[in-house]
């Protein structure tokens, strides 16, 4: 039941008690175990009252990845922000307008920007923020449509005040008033003495190992890393009996890694097109980093064969991994969908870009992609039979899924899991993100690096 719980807890924001009763008891049950390897080992704070259950996951590290995905311009920040404070002088259950609302939110953040509400994007802003809040249980929708701002900001809507926002924003136990960005949150952890050794070092190594796909470090004198290494059988010990996984250390990396049968959260690959795509992207990787040199790539050294695999990352030029991905649309083109098929050459080759940082698996630099040791991890590639003459959507599911293998095992990230094909056949491979990643068998080339995700 522990297990269950601290898997629960990692998977969800929180858990209300008004919306998810049964969860909320059936989480209480091993909440006891849940609570001391939160904060014994990634020191993380948890919520335990009659409303909501929730574990505070605090990163090692701010990623690209981390944030609101509902947001999609810093706009949606501020206005959110906002939106909390106003709620602090709400009483539970008080109603209001939104007119009350964009009227405090003018006053309150004239000093930080001015709102235009005549602007259309300042009012989609104001709405991704609304239906986020209520979606997430900050708020209660009583009467009005708050999509009818998008035409016209004196559109009123009817909302009541659950309470649930005291709860959402994290409480330091520092002064973050003049602080100007995620560096500063970073750098009050360094502050402390000796953060490399202590239950700081123990922190950041269980939130890198928990938060994110991977942890990676470029020396062998990283002190985390030399914890991990050092502690690996307690650390191993410590995950397994609380999550039910198991600790793959490389030479420069380290993956928690979940069986794919017995997987929870965001997965990678998952379901969509997109998900095989990258995969057959891996496999291009890792063949082009097994030829010496590599065309394209500033960094490279021959790679040491040993039973985890070493190198360094891979910068290939912005033109090199765009010819890559072009080649790879127009060889497979019919085995792809038909809104993939029908993209736009850059707009396809900036979406799967997008996916791949996203997971860590590459970064983009100036005039430069640099490939992480995560992206050689995974390497696919259609059946020798299958028929790529034909549209995708003219072949039977059964006839593209017919030879799937279920013998790998799996990184988690949070949500998902998909059927992807690597090296040694196909396989059914969930993933840890944010997020996760695979563990192959046998001997196998890959780059050292850094990642991180979850």
């Amino acid at each position: 039941m522990s297990v269950e719980a601290s898997r629960t807890l990692l998977e969800k924001f929180w858990i209300i008690k008004d919306r998810e009763k049964d969860l909320y008891y059936k989480t209480k049950e091993g909440l006891d175990a849940a609570r001391k390897f939160a904060r014994e080992y990634p020191g993380w704070r948890l919520i335990n009252n009659e409303r909501v259950l929730k574990l505070e996951k605090i990163p090692a590290h701010a990623q690209p990845f981390m944030g609101i995905t509902d947001f999609t311009d810093k706009t949606d920040y501020v206005l959110f922000c906002a939106l909390l404070i106003f709620l602090e002088d709400r009483e539970d259950g008080e109603p209001f307008l939104l007119s009350e609302l964009t009227d405090m939110m003018e006053a309150q953040l004239k000093p930080v920007m001015e709102l235009d509400w005549t602007s259309f994007s300042m009012r989609r802003s104001l709405i991704r923020v609304m239906q986020f809040a209520t979606g997430q249980g900050l708020l209660l929708l009583h009467e009005g449509n708050v999509e009818t701002v998008s035409a016209d900001i004196h559109q009123e809507v009817l909302y009541e005040n659950t309470g649930l926002s005291r709860f959402f924003a994290v409480n330091f136990s520092f002064d973050t008033s003049g602080y100007s960005g995620w560096q500063d949150f970073e750098r009050e952890n360094l502050s402390e003495a000796d953060t490399d050794r202590g239950r700081f070092r123990i922190n950041r190594v269980y939130r890198e190992l928990l938060a994110c796909p991977a942890m990676y470090w470029e020396s062998a004198e990283d002190a985390d890393s030399l914890y991990l290494k050092n502690q690996r059988q307690w650390v191993s010990k410590y995950l397994e009996e609380n999550l039910e996984g198991r600790l793959d250390i490389h030479r420069n990396a380290a993956f928690f890694v979940l069986d794919e049968e017995d997987t929870f959260g965001e997965v990678f690959p998952g379901p969509a097109a997109l998900y095989d795509i990258v995969l057959l992207v891996c496999g291009s990787l890792r063949e082009l980093a097994v030829r010496s040199p590599v065309p394209g790539e500033s960094e490279h050294e021959e790679r040491s064969e040993s039973e985890t695999g070493s190198g360094e990352t891979v910068l290939i030029a912005d033109s090199v991994f765009a010819g890559l991905l072009d080649n790879m649309a127009e060889k497979f083109h019919n085995a792809w969908s038909k809104e993939l098929r029908e993209m736009a050459a850059d707009k396809r080759r900036a979406l799967i870009m997008d996916y791949m940082e996203d997971w860590m698996l590459l970064r983009r630099e100036d005039g430069y992609v640099r490939i992480f040791p995560g992206a050689f991890k995974f390497s696919g590639h259609y059946p020798k039979d299958y028929d790529l003459s034909k549209p995708a959507e003219s072949r039977s599911k059964a006839g593209a899924d017919a030879d799937t293998d279920t013998d790998e095992k799996t990184v988690r990230r949070q949500k998902r899991k998909r059927t992807a094909k690597t090296d040694q056949g196909t396989v059914d491979e969930p993933v840890k993100k944010k997020r996760k990643q695979v563990e192959e068998k046998g001997r196998q080339e890959q780059m050292d690096g850094q990642l991180s995700l979850f």
